[in-house]
């Protein structure tokens, strides 16, 4: 079913439904990606538990190194691209976009805040939690560097510990402890100024990882403990959850992309070559090679082609896996969590696809490892296009947006591209975002 069918569907189940006969809202995730821009464009459906893909849209990207713009010009044609193409496919025109961002720039902190409970019946209230999240963004952070999220982890009552939802509760005091990620200013608002450049309004800044989770996770593997690796082009993310919650976030500034150079250096052959050869017959781990093929490097300068085995290329790829690998490994270390891992790891991203990733993850971590699909979104549309580990990340957008709530405390409010913030128009229509909010809270 092409888009266009799938949203005249939509509109007739909500006339059905005695609603408006309005086009339904739809959410775009944009994913600017070092080797990749990606656009999906999603319809909400059956609720909001489920959504149909109506657009995507792809491009090279070339604007950017380890998760940050480095050439504004080449950033915006790649997203012009991208989104041009998903609203074709999807025939809609695109306002406003959800932006996932990486970058070795990303830190995160620990923070902790304090509150009384002023209500008369010391019962805690929705207002009383905003206000200790609030709390929490006064910690001391560098000037060049602005608050993304606060995920709040745990709460304390008049020192009972452990309370995960503290609403309705009472009290006298309530403590808070947070998870704080932060970004580098200058990074974040290159990315608002691409994204507005190409004629597009920035709804919100979403971390990747904290993106990917919401589209490749099951809730039981959530509580119980799970680690999420997504190996992108530039850039390597991290998420930990346990008990429901995430509990740690890292980025690291090495990935796929690495591979590809040393394949491109070792072999002496261009970019493009060193990926496609990279995609058709690389493997991360040598065990994993079952019959050890053949195969020609086309000449280059009027040098003579060249054989190489798949085991000679698996030579060059399978030290820098490993080292991505044990970066992450050293990461979730630091975390204090990886004893709590009982669902193991899950891979994603582009470089998860590369034969033998995970049988080389599964040994290097001891622990079980899955590859990372998106899912749960559904079957019309072009949603069997997307379920691919390459695509977390921009599904994860799409399912961020569902997920949250007018109360989520746990996203800032966005920065501007410029110092001084621009100026609200009230008689301005309701972006997409603010529609799709309408949309759930009317349900």
């Amino acid at each position: 079913m092409n888009a266009r069918k799938t949203i005249q569907r939509l509109t007739r189940t909500a006339e059905q439904n005695g609603e408006a006969a309005s086009e339904p809202d739809f959410i775009v995730g944009l994913d600017i990606g070092t080797t990749k821009v990606c656009c999906i464009i999603a319809a909400p459906s059956e609720g909001g538990r489920t959504c149909t893909v109506l657009g995507l849209g792809q491009s090279p990207s070339e604007g950017l190194n380890r998760g940050v713009v480095v050439n504004i010009e080449k950033t915006v044609r790649a997203i012009k691209e991208a989104v041009s193409q998903a609203e074709q496919q999807a025939g809609v025109e695109v306002d406003d976009v959800l932006v996932g961002i990486a970058g070795d720039h990303i830190q995160s902190i620990q923070a902790t805040g304090i509150v009384a409970i002023s209500n008369p019946d010391r019962e805690i209230t929705r207002q009383d939690v905003s206000r200790l999240i609030e709390d929490t963004k006064k910690i001391a952070i560098p000037s060049d560097r602005r608050i993304l999220h606060v995920i709040p982890q745990d709460f304390i009552i008049d020192g009972q510990d452990g309370i995960s939802d503290p609403v309705g509760m009472s009290g006298i005091r309530m403590e808070g402890n947070v998870h704080v990620v932060t970004g580098l200013v200058t990074a974040l608002q290159n990315i608002y100024r691409c994204v507005e450049r190409a004629g597009y309004q920035v709804r919100d800044l979403v971390l990747e990882p904290i993106a990917s989770s919401h589209a490749i996770f099951e809730p039981e593997e959530m509580e119980i403990g799970v680690a999420l690796i997504d190996i992108g082009g530039g850039t390597t993310d991290i998420a930990i959850f346990d008990d429901g919650i995430i509990r740690y976030t890292s980025i690291i500034g090495i990935a796929a992309r690495q591979v590809t150079e040393d394949i491109r250096r070792g072999l002496g052959i261009i970019n493009s070559q060193a990926e496609r050869i990279k995609r058709s017959y690389g493997h991360a781990y040598a065990d994993t090679i079952m019959r050890d093929e053949i195969f020609m490097i086309p000449a280059v300068g009027g040098r003579q082609p060249m054989e190489v085995s798949k085991s000679v290329l698996c030579q060059i790829i399978q030290p820098r896996m490993e080292e991505i690998l044990e970066f992450a490994f050293a990461e979730i270390k630091r975390s204090g969590f990886l004893n709590q891992l009982s669902a193991g790891l899950v891979l994603t991203g582009g470089g998860a696809l590369l034969r033998g990733t995970q049988e080389l993850a599964r040994d290097i971590f001891d622990l079980p490892v899955k590859l990372g699909i998106p899912n749960g979104f559904g079957e019309d549309g072009l949603t069997p296009e997307v379920g691919n580990p390459q695509f977390a990340t921009g599904m994860g957008l799409i399912r961020y947006a569902m997920n949250r709530s007018y109360d989520d405390y746990s996203v800032h409010q966005p920065l501007r591209s410029t110092a001084a913030p621009a100026e609200e128009d009230s008689s301005a229509k309701p972006g997409v975002f603010d529609r799709v909010k309408s949309f759930f809270q009317e349900l």
